[in-house]
């Protein structure tokens, strides 16, 4: 019987050839969002024991170090270590590598499961939703691009994405109901979203003046059309039952 490929879409975010996609004024205040949000998603959670799952991007390991839990970077591969490894190497996480889809830990082995920068790049997606599910007591918090914002039109538009951003890749985009019925299957409820940009993170990227991205993007938060139509979503789903 012929076997599916291994899921192994965080090699690519977890080397540094991606990390430059951040550099800069823009790229600082992306990253501040993202942390930003992701450890207010966490506050119910004093001191987790959190699961970062292709997480090599190392991203978000620090910022979650720092609010006093307990990381582990999961990766598909050895690769995903580099980013991370003055992390582990101070003690500040953990790394291990293995399947995406049956990661060698027990069943409701962490506190929280983090994933991001990954569910539009995988395919079986929803056995990865399974997976996050599965290794997490009380909670998951992904990102995806939702279809309700300018990433609707993200096939039609890709080719000027790709002539600003270089190296950017295909993505699934996903609607908010698909998400919450993947983890509805498993026992899971949507208890916050977070949308965190109205206007497309390649625009901002053009502009290059992280003060500029700001400035749009705060009358758009500030009236609510950021949390109608942003993207990408920062979701939290809490185990039930």
């Amino acid at each position: 019987m012929e076997t599916s490929p291994r899921e192994d879409a965080d090699v690519e975010t977890s080397s540094d050839a991606y990390a430059l996609r951040f550099r800069g004024a823009v790229g600082a205040w992306f990253l501040d969002v993202q942390a930003r949000t992701t450890v207010e998603l966490l506050a119910p959670f004093p001191h987790a024991r959190v699961l970062d799952v292709g997480g090599g991007h190392a991203q978000l390991a620090g910022p979650l170090a720092d609010a006093g839990h307990e990381v582990t970077v999961y990766g598909s591969d050895e690769r995903c270590r580099a980013r991370v490894a003055t992390l582990v190497a101070a003690g500040r996480a953990r790394f291990a590598s293995g399947d995406l889809l049956h990661a060698p830990f027990a069943d409701r082995a962490f506190d929280v499961v983090l994933s991001f920068r990954l569910l539009p790049h995988v395919g079986a997606w929803p056995a990865l939703v399974g997976e996050l599910c599965r290794l997490a007591g009380r909670a998951v918090v992904v990102d995806y691009p939702t279809r309700r914002s300018v990433n609707a039109f993200a096939g039609a538009f890709f080719d000027a994405k790709k002539g600003v951003e270089r190296d950017t890749r295909p993505f699934a985009v996903f609607s908010d109901r698909e998400i919450a019925d993947a983890f509805a299957a498993h026992g899971f409820r949507v208890s916050a979203r977070r949308p965190q940009f109205l206007l497309p993170m390649a625009l901002h990227r053009a502009h290059g003046r992280g003060g500029l991205g700001r400035a749009l993007e705060a009358v758009p938060r500030a009236v609510g059309l950021t949390h109608a139509l942003g993207s990408p979503v920062i979701l939290r789903a809490e185990r039930h039952g």
